[in-house]
């Protein structure tokens, strides 16, 4: 179980911001996640769990290969080995609870 708070895509797009920081800060907070994102899809991932995703402040989207799922708080997201990226389309922070249960490939 671990708990991530994602800023607004805005600050991820600012002219400030800093992609090798936050990749430096993510292998070191998430190890063996950073390893899993797409380099040519910013964001996107796999991973070979099952998910639950609960959102406990904020609103967030969860971009998936056949659109999208907007969640607010409260709300939960299973996932069972889904690609996904995870955008705050919102002007606050949004935080997720997240629980993976490793599963075997396949």
């Amino acid at each position: 179980m671990f708990v991530v708070t994602f800023p607004p895509d805005s600050v991820m797009t600012a002219p400030e911001f800093n992609p090798q920081a936050a990749g430096a800060e993510y292998g070191e907070r998430l190890p063996g996640l950073a390893e899993l994102f797409e380099a040519e899809n910013p964001g996107m991932h796999t991973s070979h769990t099952v998910d639950y995703d609960i959102v406990i402040d904020g609103e967030l989207w969860c971009e998936l290969d056949d659109g999208e799922v907007h969640l607010k708080v409260g709300d939960v997201l299973i996932q069972h080995g889904t690609r996904h990226a995870w955008r705050n389309r919102g002007d606050k922070p949004a935080t997720v609870m997240f629980v993976l249960l490793g599963i075997p490939p396949g």
